[in-house]
């Protein structure tokens, strides 16, 4: 089997990561990162110009792997854009169930016009179940008014247009799309620098997604997706810190002599390196799955599992090889550290992925640990 990328798709890598590079250094992320945006206008619309953000909208034209692709550029980048949280994640499951007149909003997403936001976790909530859902949503007439709490909303205190799953009156998840400014939201900065909001629905309106039947499925196949390229980006930021670090033993000195001629913190590199490839296999296997119409939610919590591992094997390592300059707020590892770690809370931690396949244990008739 061929693993390699098609010349399209490595284009598309080359094409994002020229971007990016050229958008960021370390000093110029953390600018933007600390402006009440909390990103830049002015790199979403270059996103959008060269076609980033309407990816995986039309399967004929682009799938998860060039999802997959994108986002590994955007976490070796540490690029702060929600492109994941404000438009492929939520433009996918609008894509996947609207009617065409709803459709028709992605070509407003894709031009960089329209922010999305995802607000299915609720407070208090482990993982990213499709059960138990506290927010409702109750006709009346032909309208439809929601109500309840969604925390935490990635990227949703931007966002102009929000699909929203709640509890249909004769039972199941339904989705529905939410004005922006028709909730009370109370945003956020996440502690890797990212944005954040807690939405408050009350009897806010709403406009079934497709048709206001149970749509646990399409919520699972968009949650699947999302872990899937959250899994991407991981891998970009754990190839990034595994980078600086090797650089980094390359060139200090300690003793007068650089810190690579020590065996003991080579062979640590080299373990860091083992868990890079261990995420990166997982990564390729998720995003396969999913770009073959598999949404098996075994697959993305196996995929999750090994990337929050490796993720926090390297961040750990990361720093300590780097030793004190690996916490300042000026030099990146520290930051590629919190990314991963955000990356292994968002959507059900790595525990939670490890209750998912707990539960799978009885349909194996052989368990290997």
């Amino acid at each position: 089997m061929d693993f390699q990328l098609s010349e399209e798709q490595v284009l598309l890598r080359d094409t994002t990561r020229d971007l990016l590079s050229r958008s960021y250094d370390a000093e110029s992320r953390n600018k933007a990162v600390d402006s009440d945006l909390g990103w830049s206008r002015e790199v979403w619309t270059q996103l959008a110009e060269i076609g980033i953000l309407g990816l995986g909208f039309d399967p004929e034209e682009a799938g998860q792997i060039e999802v997959i692709t994108v986002l590994t550029e955007v976490g070796r980048l540490l690029a702060p854009e929600p492109v994941l949280h404000a438009a492929l994640g939520p433009g996918a499951i609008i894509a996947e169930v609207g009617n065409d007149a709803q459709k028709e909003l992605l070509g407003e997403v894709a031009e960089g016009q329209r922010l999305l936001a995802f607000a299915h976790l609720e407070p208090g909530a482990r993982g990213a179940s499709t059960e138990n859902i506290a927010t409702t949503a109750v006709q009346q007439g032909d309208s439809w008014a929601l109500s309840g709490k969604k925390n935490p909303v990635l990227a949703g205190g931007s966002a102009d247009t929000l699909v929203v799953s709640a509890t249909l009156p004769d039972g199941g998840a339904g989705l529905f799309l939410v004005d922006g400014e028709a909730v009370s939201r109370h945003p956020y900065r996440t502690f890797d620098g990212q944005r954040g909001a807690q939405i408050d629905l009350n009897s806010a309106p709403g406009e079934p997604l497709g048709d206001a039947v149970d749509a646990s499925t399409a919520i699972r196949n968009g949650i699947v997706r999302i872990q899937s390229a959250l899994a991407a980006e991981a891998v970009g930021a754990m190839e990034e810190a595994l980078r600086l670090t090797a650089d980094y033993l390359k060139q200090r000195k300690q003793f007068g002599v650089t810190l690579n001629t020590f065996q003991t913190l080579t062979q640590r590199a080299a373990d860091m390196y083992v868990s890079l490839e261990l995420a990166r296999s997982m990564n390729l296997y998720a995003g396969l799955s999913v770009a073959d119409g598999n949404y098996d939610p075994v697959i993305a919590a196996r995929a999750k599992l090994q990337i929050g591992r490796s993720g926090r094997h390297i961040s750990q390592e990361a720093i300590q090889l780097h030793g004190g300059i690996g916490m300042t707020n000026e030099y990146p590892v520290g930051h590629y550290a919190a990314r991963l770690t955000a990356i292994d809370h968002t959507l059900g931690s790595s525990q939670d992925q490890l209750h998912v396949l707990i539960d799978q244990v009885r349909d194996y008739d052989v368990v290997m640990l």
